[in-house]
């Protein structure tokens, strides 16, 4: 099994952290979420990951509500749309984890 793990600074208080095992060039585990410090302490926002046997991604608040939300993606799709969608909207969910929203 081959596996890659690494974290990409977008600024000084927000990160992607990325994490997937493959086998024979299949996606078997992943996860990816987006930190933001907060008071010297890095929350996650939101994150994607497979961690019940399926594919799905967990939103945050401050206070630490949480939401589901079940993905009906092969490992390696969700594992493309959750880079791809950190990517394209991490400053969004921070400005709206920072104001007590959830992304």
């Amino acid at each position: 099994m081959a596996e890659k793990e690494y974290i990409i600074p977008y600024s000084r208080d927000a990160r992607k952290r990325h994490y997937h095992k493959t086998f024979r060039g299949e996606v078997v585990e992943f996860m990816v979420q987006l930190e933001i410090r907060h008071e010297d302490n890095w929350k996650e926002v939101v994150r994607y990951d497979c961690a019940h046997g399926y594919a799905h991604r967990d939103s945050y608040s401050m206070t630490g509500k949480m939401k589901k939300n079940k993905l009906h993606l092969r490992f390696e799709d969700a594992l493309t749309l959750s880079d791809d969608d950190i990517d394209d909207n991490w400053e969004n969910y921070k400005e709206r984890f920072l104001a007590g929203g959830m992304p």
